[in-house]
């Protein structure tokens, strides 16, 4: 059997690159993730690719000094997995994130690129921050939270003036227009961010935003809704609507707990309505809001059961 070249105990990697097993998968990625990005190397000692690709993946996650974690699974040693992932080459690697996977590609790739891939997944765990105008962009958040949506929205503004790049100056911008109900200036302000931002966690948790107002003026009394679903717990779009409907009122743990049952109930509903409906709720909140972390939890749980 073909030995991969610099394993997960090669000097150096420590705590932060490791090989588990299927039966450790839940805890050690999708529980681990919920605090650290964890990328995934799947691998197999046949597989010439690997060798070339693991100890490059582990330089650049070692590099990270513990922003981003790496772990390590034989497919001919965890096929349920790979089968629930869809895996069907190696190397697959995957970053999880708050339990679900948010990046990944196949084969293998020059170090640059795998430096970069690095680096979005730091990023989407919220590592490296921008600095410099981050105090002007804190005070702008403090405004919006006051209900100062105008002064908030200039100093947004101003801030992208002096760095156009700024993906958190962008996704507070949307969010004071949205405040001010202003969808239409909101979905301009996305639509004119620079491409290089463009799925920066900012601005996906602001799309997110703006699908939910979006969704909100059309929401349907709770009241009547809720009634409509105990008198029939099957009539799933009641239910989804529900969700929508309980979001629209403030009550993001009560959708969230309405989109969980749909989903236990019928995930394929819809063409999987309801857990495109949980991602989007999920990403607009902030990663770590209790409502996000117990519903990806949850919904991770039922996923990977």
């Amino acid at each position: 059997m073909l030995e991969l070249g610099g394993g997960a105990n090669a000097a150096g990697a420590g705590d932060l690159v490791k090989d588990i097993t299927e039966a450790e998968f839940m805890t050690e990625v999708v529980e681990a993730s919920m605090k650290t990005p964890i990328i995934v190397d799947f691998w197999a000692p046949w597989c010439g690719p690997c060798k070339t690709l693991g100890p490059m993946l582990e330089e650049a996650v070692t590099a990270a000094k513990g922003a981003v974690k790496m772990i390590k699974v034989n497919v001919d040693e965890a096929q349920m997995i790979a089968g629930q992932l869809q895996i069907q080459s190696i190397p697959t690697v995957y970053a999880f994130w708050q339990g679900q996977p948010v990046d990944g590609f196949q084969g293998a790739l020059p170090q640059s690129e795998i430096k970069a891939f690095v680096q979005r997944v730091v990023e989407a765990g919220g590592g490296d921050a921008s600095g410099g105008l981050d105090d002007a962009v804190a005070a702008a958040e403090e405004m919006l939270e006051q209900g100062a949506t105008e002064d908030a929205a200039q100093t947004f503004a101003a801030i992208l003036e002096e760095e156009p790049n700024h993906a958190g100056a962008y996704g507070g911008l949307v969010r004071a227009h949205l405040a001010a109900g202003e969808l239409d200036q909101a979905e301009a302000v996305l639509n004119g961010a620079p491409a290089e931002i463009a799925s920066s966690p900012e601005l996906e948790a602001a799309h997110a935003q703006l699908e939910l107002a979006k969704q909100a003026a059309d929401a349907g009394p709770v009241a009547e809704l809720t009634a409509a679903v105990e008198a029939d717990p099957e009539n799933h779009q009641a239910r989804f609507d529900l969700a929508q409907a309980l979001h629209a009122n403030g009550d993001a743990e009560g959708a969230v707990d309405q989109l969980l049952e749909l989903f236990r109930r019928d995930r394929e509903w819809n063409d999987g309505a309801a857990k495109a409906q949980l991602f989007t709720i999920f990403d607009a909140l902030k990663a770590n809001d209790p409502v996000v972390l117990n519903g990806r939890r949850k919904l991770s749980s039922m996923i990977f059961a």
